[in-house]
Formats: C-alpha cells, structure tokens, sequence
C-alpha cells in the first residue's frame, strides 16, 4: 500500500525562546533564531508601547548581546540607542542572545520575581529589521518556574503544555507585539460573550474575592459592548479574549491590545464576598443570572466601581483605537515618537464610553453615574491649563507633556481623557436635542464606512454631518481646537440633570493641590490663584500661620500647622493672613489675601424620564 509522506511543518522565520535566568535578579533570558538573515542583519528593541504614549527607552534594560553563526561568534555592535548591526553570512540561520532586567510593575513594560512574571513583547523581543512582516514564533519555557506557575497570553498556541508553556505563533511582528503574557500561579475563570469564548484569570487576590461576580459583571459589559458595535446578531472581530489583572497593594492601569488587555487594580477594589457566604464548591465558570437579583450586601463600592470603568474601558478600546485608529497609527513606527492629534477621540471618547456602559448594563444608577461626571467636570474646570491648551494639541504633545507631570502641567495642559470624555457628552446631547441621531450612531457609522480602519479627523467631521444633517465645523473649531468652555452644563441640564453648586474643596480655593502626607506639601500652585499671587510654590512646605495682632493680644499670633484645614479654622473671619514656608531650607513669609468662594458642581437628578431616553 502507498502512503503519503509526511512532510515537517515549516520552521518560523523569526523564532524567539524565552526563558527565566533568574527569578532573584528578574532578568529573563531570551535567544532570537533569525532563518534567513541579510549581510548586515539589524535588530531594533522598540521605544514604546503602542497604547502608552512615551518614549520608555525598553532598551536600557537590555543587556549582553552576542551573536553566533553554526555554533561560532559573529561580530555584533550597537549602532544607536536602541539598533545593533550583525556581520553575517546571509546563507546561515543568526543566532542572537541577550538578557532583559524585568521589574517594573505597570502594564507597560516586564516584571519578575518570585510571586510572578509579566512581559510586553515591545520590552523583551527585538524587531528583526526587514522582516517584520515575516510569521513569528516564541518559545516560553517553564525552566526555573515554580511548579505551580501557569501562563496565560492572547497569542495563538501552536504547542503548549497544560499550565500553557511551550510554543506560540504570530503573523507578524505587530501581532506578537500586541499579545501581553502574564505568568504566576493566579486565579482564572471563564464565560461567553455573544458566542466569544472569554477567560479572565486574576493574580494577587485574596481567598474573600468574590470571583462569580467579576464574571458576570464583566460578561454584561462585553455583550453590551459586542451589541453596541455589531448588534445582537453581529459577530466580534476576535475569537477569543483574554482580561489579565493583578491586584496590588496599590496601584491602577490598563492597556488595551487586540483580543487582550492587561489591568491592575488594588486589591481592595475586587469585589468581595459577604461574610456569611462560603467560597467551597466555587467553580471558576459559574455566573451569577443576574445584577438585579444580586442582595443589596453586594451593592458596588467605589473602587470596585472604578475596576469595571478601566474594564469597559479597555474593552471599548478593541474596536476604538486597535482597530479603527487614527490613520498616523496605520503601521507603527517604533523607534519613535507617533503624533496624531486624534487622542481626544480615541480616549476621550472611550473614556465617555466607559462609564456609560456601567449605567446601560444597569451594574450602576442614574445617580452614581452623574457622580462620575461631576468628577470628571471638575477635573476639567479645576484645570487652569485648560484655557491655554486645546485637546487637539494635548493629543499631539501626549508624548512630551501628558506623561510627564511636572509642577507647572496643570497651568500649562489638559487631559484629553477628561475633556475628551466632556466632549462627548457635549456631541451626543447636542445631536440627541436636535432629534437626528446620537454619538452611538457616529461610532457605528466610522466603524462601518471605514471598515474598522484608519480614521483621521475629516471622517469624523464627514460622519457627524452624516448622522446630524448638519456641519459641525463649528463645533469641532471651538470644541477640539479651541479653549471654549464646553456647554456641558446647560446640555445635562435639558437632559435631564439637577446641576447643583457646591463649594469648592479647601486646596481648590486656594488654588492649590497638596500632599499631607508629613506636613503640607505644595505639589502645584494653580494659575490665577490666591496662593501664586501671595508667592508660594510648588516644592514649599507650607509650616505656620502668622495673624497681625488683634485687640485682644499686642503680639502677632503664630500657629504651626500638619493638615490644610487647621488653616481654615485657625483664621477664622480674618481674611489676610501670613504663610510661612520652607523652600530650599529657607523660612519665606508670603502674604495671603483669602479668596472669595469657589464653587464647584455636583450633578443629580432632576428628571428620571428625560435621562432614561439618554442614559437607558
């Protein structure tokens, strides 16, 4: 009898092996297998991670590169910051080894230790320059891993064990880039999501954490989110998804990546199991039926609260910026900065989003949600570089001055999370009161006529006069590129919100933003405010009050201070007093005239019928 041959699969182009050297140094080990290398083959470690807007630098972390060809050494050199340039022999595969120190804890870059590992492609594997379009292939080995450790990632398997060690496969570089791995010994459970297999695995937690209800909380917020995009009937863009969350002692993030985010929160933001309820005969699948049925002992604290804002978050971003996003993110350049001046849009708008799915998928209330929004109005209205910087240009200038915080940003810029959320709120009342569509229309129509591709700004200008019957040129002029205030207030309040006036917090009045921490620490002196005009500055310690005498004492009155508020309630009804403060271990006296009444909001509501129609 003939029999067919068997033929051996095909090795990858580009092959990455990732193994731990050592758990005590966090330094992971990794050999790169190039199959058909160039004369003088470069390699290329990216400087950011696409999602966080910073050159980070990975490389600095990298360390002994050496090359081999046949078992013997080729000569390597390093040709910039972040490039090395091999000489080899094109007819050879190129052996390339190096070391990676991992112990930063965020979802941006890699972390190990004995109680876990985490890694982003951009900080561990090489771009193989020239073949980034090549298929790719990474070997994770379980070598010198605690035996109960278990991995998890979006990449697509090809040969791995039970715990998910072994071999997985890319079509590119993008690809492996974008797939996070999380290694530990975690939690990890699993539902379906409009016919989408979901796993969520959880690591850091406590026996008390309430998993069943992570579950099937997270489960409303991503049928929500499928329907919103597709419709009942449509099919997601992605045949599996993997959430990745560590709980820390503090901490707080995400990042967004095609079929995959990885999350951290605090452990006190899990949601906890009452204490009468057992966690025997758990098992990891189970959901509840129902929020509503849920008693009212389960009702959402606010850091839980805000653990299902960064999930919808980071779930909306699948479609709204991993897949349509903005056309100068087309193809990633990684060696530097990528500007667009679209951020308001792919964040603003997601960050919009994230909350109001909280409130469609009824895991929170009309009241809680105005809560959030009177958070993120007074974020924005205590900003005074609001009126300096547009939040077009704080998306282009993202990457010098968003995530560098330094005493004078809030003088000087504005988050295009904040006012971009703001933002969109202002289009989908303003479309809504017109009576022509809603923002969801626009974010479904951008998605259809560009096939979940690139987007730049004339498209959503095309698309809002496509779902508005009218230009919003105006709108995007004063809204996006302008320092206008946003008519946010007079729109929540025809739909149907009570906006209500507070007075503002003590800092605030003050033009102030401090840490109590040991003393009263200035950390930003706001622009315009009482405390610039009497000279105080960021860094300054702010020791004692100082009265002029009263007809009661002939000598001037001196009090130490540890907390803001003893200011307050050492003036009394004077309403000029003298700061002093440490700076550069000098004792500065600065006059303070105490400011009138500052205001802030607070939104309720006022008309549950109207609001149903926006927010239901």
């Amino acid at each position: 009898m003939k029999t067919k041959a068997k033929t051996k699969t095909p090795q990858p182009g580009v092959l990455f092996q990732v193994e731990v050297k050592s758990l005590e140094s966090h330094l992971f080990a990794i050999k790169l297998t190039v199959k058909q290398p160039t004369r003088r083959q470069r390699v290329s470690l990216p400087v950011w991670i696409p999602g966080s807007y910073l050159v980070r630098e990975f490389a600095q972390h990298l360390q002994h590169m050496q090359a081999t060809q046949g078992g013997k050494p080729v000569p390597v050199r390093q040709i910039d910051k972040n490039t090395w340039q091999t000489e080899t022999d094109p007819t050879k595969p190129l052996q390339l080894s190096y070391e990676v120190y991992a112990f930063d804890p965020s979802v941006r870059t890699a972390f190990l230790d004995r109680t876990r590992g985490f890694f982003n492609a951009t900080s561990l594997c090489v771009r193989v320059v020239g073949q980034d379009e090549a298929p790719h292939a990474i070997d994770i080995s379980a070598n010198h891993l605690p035996a109960d450790w278990q991995l998890a990632t979006g990449l697509k398997p090809k040969k791995v064990d039970p715990a998910g060690f072994g071999r997985y496969t890319t079509e590119n570089y993008d690809e492996l880039a974008d797939c996070p791995v999380e290694m530990g010994s975690f939690w990890s459970g699993e539902f379906v999501a409009r016919g989408v297999p979901h796993r969520f695995i959880v690591g850091g937690a406590g026996a008390w954490f309430d998993s069943e209800r992570l579950l099937a909380d997270a489960q409303r917020i991503c049928e929500a989110q499928i329907d919103f995009w597709h419709g009942p009937k449509g099919k997601a863009p992605f045949k599996n998804y993997l959430f990745m969350l560590h709980a820390s002692g503090e901490g707080y993030g995400g990042l967004e990546h095609r079929n995959s985010t990885a999350l951290i929160c605090q452990r006190t933001d899990l949601p906890a199991l009452p204490p009468t309820r057992s966690t025997s005969g758990r098992a990891g699948g189970e959901t509840l039926a129902s929020s509503e049925e849920k008693p009212a002992a389960l009702k959402a604290t606010d850091g839980y609260t805000t653990l299902l804002g960064l999930i919808s978050h980071e779930y909306f971003h699948t479609w709204n910026v991993k897949r349509m996003r903005p056309a100068e993110f087309r193809r990633y350049d990684y060696d530097r900065e990528n500007h667009t001046e679209l951020l308001w849009f792919f964040e603003g708008f997601t960050s919009y989003y994230d909350d109001l799915f909280l409130r469609r998928t009824g895991l929170i209330n009309d009241t809680t949600y105005l809560h959030l929004v009177t958070k993120t109005f007074n974020q924005v209205e205590q900003t005074p570089g609001q009126r300096v910087q547009s939040v077009a240009q704080a998306s282009f200038d993202a990457w010098l001055k968003y995530y560098r915080i330094q005493e004078n940003s809030p003088n000087a810029t504005v988050s295009y999370y904040t006012k971009g959320a703001l933002l969109a709120i202002c289009l989908d009342l303003t479309l809504r009161a017109e009576g022509k569509g809603t923002l969801d229309d626009v974010m479904r129509a951008l998605w259809t006529l560009g096939e979940g591709g690139p987007v730049r700004e004339a498209d959503v200008a095309r698309v809002l006069k496509l779902v508005g019957k009218r230009p919003f040129t105006t709108e995007l002029k004063d809204w996006v590129h302008g320092t206008t205030t946003l008519p946010v207030l007079n729109l929540l309040e025809q739909a149907g919100a009570q906006v209500q006036h507070d007075k503002a917090p003590l800092a605030q009045q003050l033009g102030l933003r401090v840490t109590e921490t040991n003393g009263v620490i200035l950390k930003n002196v706001l622009r315009g405010g009482a405390a610039e005009a009497a000279g105080m500055a960021a860094g300054d310690e702010w020791l004692a009050v100082e009265f002029e005498p009263s007809s009661r004492a002939q000598n001037a009155e001196s009090w130490r201070i540890t907390k803001l508020e003893e200011v307050n309630l050492l003036r009394g009804q004077r309403t000029t007093l003298t700061a002093i403060v440490a700076r550069d271990k000098r004792l500065l006296r600065c006059t303070l005239h105490w400011p009138g009444t500052t205001q802030a909001i607070k939104l309720g509501v006022a008309d549950a019928s109207k609001l149903a129609t926006w927010l239901n």
